[in-house]
């Protein structure tokens, strides 16, 4: 258990939950989510008690609790963890006019068990000092033997490389898929790294000149560091191409919770303009809701186009994707 600041209030396991406040199972760090959560809570006046663990942990936990659970709203980032939610039968579908109008069709399930409440880019990232934006151009591209030993990876037992991964096979198929990860697996510099911060500070120093991470990973050392050596590329923008691959942090009713109709209101302000906006600020993340831009670091990134095709399917091809990864030697 953490400490919770301000209006969001510590879970205290052993005694009831207030009737009038909402309780949030949440993968998110605290830091990214209790400043939306107090903005909740100075708007409607309703407490919030949160509970932060590892989204395996939490689904587990609400499949142990069942009908005893006392959440109300599970919020988790990756489409696979939230398909894997939706396959243990955790979440309740959410009928919601005004999520299916705000949220595009990519970002939610379709059967509504869950929304995206922000997009995460999962990019390129190049040394600046030896590798020009214009040798660059798709992730397929960079299986190519001629980014033999320049090429650094984060390790494959992270969900957002199984996601991309599980994205690669439902564009391209299984076969042509495992030819493209057994690519980057010749090509690495060095073996996969634990989190993306260490792939940009390799490329930062020299160790490689090209990897894959998500946009905010690279935003928190750019902003600590103006002469960080590293830029954003946009993979996959040429005509025929798929698009950047975006995933989601999500956010679902928990199935036996029991306060459903303050969920959903929960659930669909976190798509409102003010949250979206709080979203866009505090991590380097995109708004899911349209129309809203990104902070103006991000920003000066330039834009790009996202791969349209539904990101549950990143959830749907996962355990598929973990077995083509292992055969393919990456680790």
């Amino acid at each position: 258990m953490r400490r919770l600041p301000l209006l969001v209030l510590a879970l205290a396991l052993s005694a009831p939950a207030a009737a009038d406040s909402l309780v949030v199972y949440s993968e998110r760090k605290e830091p990214l989510l209790t400043p939306i959560l107090d903005a909740w809570t100075a708007q409607t006046g309703v407490p919030v008690q949160l509970l932060t663990d590892q989204a395996q942990v939490l689904i587990e936990r609400l499949a142990a609790e069942g009908e005893r659970t006392r959440a109300d709203v599970l919020i988790t980032v990756d489409a696979g963890n939230l398909w894997l939610a939706t396959e243990r039968g955790v979440l309740a579908p959410l009928q919601s006019e005004r999520l299916d109008q705000v949220v595009p069709a990519a970002f939610r399930d379709p059967d509504g068990h869950w929304y995206a409440i922000t997009e995460r880019a999962r990019v390129i990232v190049r040394s600046t000092e030896r590798l020009p934006a214009g040798e660059l151009s798709t992730y397929e591209d960079l299986a190519d033997p001629k980014w033999k030993g320049r090429l650094c990876l984060r390790s494959s037992r992270k969900v957002y490389n199984q996601s991309l991964v599980a994205m690669l096979i439902d564009r391209h198929g299984e076969e042509a898929a495992e030819r493209i990860v057994r690519g980057w697996v010749a090509n690495l510099a060095a073996p996969p790294f634990a989190d993306d911060t260490l792939v940009v500070s390799a490329i930062a120093a020299g160790q490689c000149d090209v990897g894959i991470v998500n946009t905010y990973y690279y935003g928190r050392l750019a902003r600590d560091r103006a002469d960080l050596p590293v830029a954003v590329f946009w993979p996959n923008q040429g005509q025929g191409e798929s698009g950047v691959h975006v995933n989601v942090t999500g956010a679902g009713l928990v199935r036996h919770g029991r306060q459903p109709e303050l969920a959903r209101r929960f659930i669909e302000w976190l798509l409102s303009e003010s949250a979206q906006r709080q979203f866009a600020d505090i991590d380097f993340e995109f708004a899911v809701r349209p129309g809203i831009e990104p902070n103006a670091d991000v920003a000066a990134w330039g834009g790009f186009r996202a791969d349209d095709r539904n990101i549950a399917q990143a959830g749907r091809r996962q355990a598929q994707a973990v077995r083509l990864m292992d055969r393919a030697g990456y680790r």
